[in-house]
C-alpha cells in the first residue's frame, strides 16, 4: 500500500464518500446544477464578485469564465468522456471508516490535514468533518475549515492555502 511512502497528506474539499447532508430534493438539485453551472457550484459568490486577484479581468468570476472557455476549446485535453468519467468516479468514490483508519495508521495522523470551505456546494462541509473524524481527528489530524469559501480553496484563498501547505511541510521536516 502506497501510504508507507507518503510524507504528508493534504485532503482538500473532498470526502471519504458522498452522503446526503442537505435532504433528497436539494441534493438532487445540487447534482443537476453541478452539470449546468459549475462556476456557481464551485466558488463562493463573494469571491466570484470580487475584483480579479491578478487584475487581468474585472472580477474573479470573469477569470473563471475565461478559464472555462479556454478549457472547453481544448478538445483533446477536455473530452466529454473524461468529464463523465470524473463525475462517475466522484459519485461512486467510497472509503470506509476502516480504510481511513488504516490509511491514517500508515501515514501517521500528525502528517494529515483536511481543508474544507463552509459553503462548498459540490462537497458540503459536513463531508470534511466526517473525513477528519474517521481519519482520527481527535488524535492528531489537522482540520482547517475556511469560513465563507467554496470548493476551490486554492483559488479563493491562495495565500492561506500556500501558508497551510508550507506549515505542513515545515511540520514534517521537524518530525524527521
Amino acid at each position: 500500500m502506497i501510504p508507507d511512502r507518503v510524507a504528508s497528506l493534504s485532503l482538500v474539499s473532498t470526502a471519504a464518500r458522498l452522503v446526503n447532508t442537505v435532504g433528497y430534493w436539494k441534493n438532487l438539485r445540487n447534482r443537476i446544477n453541478m452539470l449546468i453551472d459549475l462556476k456557481a457550484r464551485a466558488f463562493s459568490q463573494s469571491w466570484l464578485e470580487a475584483p480579479d486577484d491578478y487584475g487581468d479581468f474585472p472580477t474573479n468570476g470573469d477569470r473563471v469564465a475565461a478559464m472555462e472557455l479556454e478549457k472547453r476549446q481544448d478538445v483533446e485535453g477536455f473530452t466529454r468522456k473524461g468529464f463523465i468519467c470524473q463525475a462517475i468516479a466522484a459519485g461512486w468514490h467510497h472509503k470506509s471508516p476502516e480504510q481511513l483508519k488504516e490509511l491514517a495508521d500508515r501515514v501517521g495522523r500528525q502528517r494529515i490535514q483536511v481543508l474544507h470551505g463552509t459553503i462548498d456546494n459540490m462537497i458540503t462541509a459536513p463531508h470534511g468533518d466526517i473525513l477528519a473524524r474517521e481519519l482520527g481527528g481527535d488524535e492528531g489530524v489537522t482540520k482547517i475549515i475556511v469560513e465563507g469559501r467554496g470548493h476551490v480553496l486554492h483559488m479563493e484563498e491562495e495565500k492561506l492555502y500556500r501558508e497551510v501547505l508550507q506549515k505542513m511541510v515545515e511540520k514534517i521536516e521537524n518530525l524527521g
